[in-house]
């Protein structure tokens, strides 16, 4: 039987059989498992990292596909971010900062396509398990390992782009004309917090005191290193950092 495991970091909590969730489902005559923060999902996840409808699994014959549905974060199938794509055994799917574990049997062809979703691109590329390989080993400095960009996607609150990619040494969050993460409202700050890119990974910090800065809730004096997941809130906004490449 197929069932999903549900985790926040280590913990467990709570195991969830596809099957059964699908069976009290037969009269809808849909084959879906809703996944998100609004009540209304088959599986609720109550985070603010998560989209009210962020994903999900649908049975098609024996098979079983997991589908993003144009949520804020993404979804990650093993790290790798995807638009629609069959599950296989022990395959981890990754929502905010939860993970789900798919324990299932599927079928050779299953595993044999899948897609893939280039961040920042509309398209989606379709590729059989040979091909795949190919294009990696094609790809430039492929086997090596490659520096991870550093983002921040806009969770709630008003900003003026939904997601900003951390690409200079230095990145200002505030209203001054200068920054380049540019916080709304009357009274928000000219600079509010910086972020700072070194060859050990990202940092962020205060601009000046009194600029409160909270990270996954708990708020932060000085500098805090910015780890995959964690959520900042700066001012009135709420934004969830996470690496990409």
């Amino acid at each position: 039987m197929s069932k999903i495991t549900l985790k926040f970091k280590e913990a467990v909590l709570k195991e969830i059989l596809l099957d059964n969730i699908l069976e009290d489902k037969k009269h809808l005559d849909k084959e879906i498992i809703t996944i998100g923060r609004d009540q209304k999902n088959d599986v609720h996840i109550d985070n603010l990292a998560v989209s009210s409808f962020h994903a999900k699994i649908i049975k098609d014959g024996e098979r079983f596909f997991v589908e993003d549905l144009n949520s804020t974060n993404g979804t990650f199938v093993n790290d790798k971010r995807v638009s629609k794509i069959p599950l296989n055994n022990n395959d981890v799917i990754t929502i905010g900062k939860h993970t789900l574990i798919f324990t299932g049997e599927q079928t050779e062809e299953a595993d044999s396509t899948m897609q893939i979703k280039k961040t920042g691109a509309d398209k989606t590329i379709v590729i059989d398990a040979k091909s795949r390989k190919a294009l990696f080993e094609e790809m430039p400095g492929a086997g090596a390992s490659a520096e991870r960009i550093g983002c921040l996607s806009v969770i709630d609150g008003s900003t003026d782009k939904p997601e900003y990619e951390l690409t200079k040494r230095l990145t200002t969050i505030g209203k001054t004309e200068t920054a380049e993460i540019k916080l709304k409202g009357l009274f928000a700050p000219k600079v509010a917090a910086i972020v700072n890119r070194a060859k050990e990974g990202y940092q962020i910090s205060m601009a000046e005191k009194g600029k409160k800065i909270k990270i996954n809730g708990e708020q932060i004096e000085g500098r805090h290193d910015l780890k995959d997941g964690d959520v900042v809130e700066v001012w009135n906004v709420k934004m969830q950092f996470f690496l990409k490449g």
